[in-house]
């Protein structure tokens, strides 16, 4: 199936390990242009962007040191990702964080900083490209992650997480009905347990515990996931916008 992807200009958050590397991987492979965030050096941004120029020499792969927490970074971000790659089409808000704590001992620093990174900063990255798409008369598609916590809870001191999962799944309903008739699609996936450096440890510390949750029996690669994200993002998803679709191998079943 032709995705109707190649030329195209991809923003990724999170884009230099685990899921998001995935996203900018597969939609190299689709023939996109790419523009990640990463928020260390001890990501090895380095290692994506030759990952992608060995999919294709030719395309374009962006590297964004961006602290997701700070509002002027995002901008910076997507400012910069306009003027290398000369457009935007699709935006993956990959980045998360998953602090711990039951609710009785979260401290109010650590809900904020959840908020920021996972509910406030696609919010700013959303907004900074529907102004540009409607500016510019532009279609395009956002996709964003969410997590079966958005609908059931947190089970294991998380409740901050799922908090800030379930806004983004409210968010993006919003500014879906807001853009569809701009030709703006947004839709979520929302994902369950995935071998990611966010929850390996906890896999490797009790596996049965996870592993027992899910009906399909197995944890999910991070691959298999970008592939239904990026086909959200893709044309023959042109008349899908403000959904969730569950890639959680059954734990949602919504």
């Amino acid at each position: 199936m032709d995705l109707g992807i190649k030329g195209k200009n991809a923003i990724i958050t999170g884009g230099a390990t685990g899921l998001g590397q995935q996203f900018v991987l597969g939609l190299a492979k689709e023939g996109a242009n790419v523009a990640f965030t990463y928020m260390s050096e001890k990501e090895k941004p380095e290692q994506t962007v030759e990952k992608v120029h060995a999919i294709n020499p030719s395309l374009k792969a962006v590297p964004v040191l961006t602290n997701l927490a700070d509002e002027t970074q995002i901008v910076n971000f997507f400012d910069t990702a306009l003027q290398k790659l000369g457009s935007v089409d699709i935006v993956v808000n990959n980045a998360g964080i998953w602090l711990s704590g039951k609710v009785v001992d979260i401290p109010a620093k650590d809900w904020d900083l959840t908020m920021k990174v996972n509910l406030r900063a696609p919010f700013l990255l959303c907004q900074q490209f529907v102004r540009y798409a409607l500016k510019t008369k532009r279609r395009g598609h956002i996709v964003n992650v969410t997590s079966q916590a958005a609908y059931y809870g947190s089970t294991t001191g998380h409740a901050h997480y799922a908090a800030s999962k379930a806004g983004l799944i409210a968010f993006s309903i919003s500014l879906a009905r807001e853009v569809a008739k701009n030709g703006i699609n947004i839709n979520n996936i929302a994902v369950g347990v995935m071998h990611t450096r966010m929850i390996q440890a906890n896999l490797d510390k009790d596996p049965n515990y996870y592993v027992n949750r899910i009906p399909m029996g197995r944890v999910a690669e991070p691959s298999e996931i970008a592939e239904l994200g990026i086909f959200l993002a893709s044309e023959p998803a042109s008349y899908m916008t403000g959904a969730t679709v569950d890639v959680t191998g059954g734990m949602l079943m919504h």
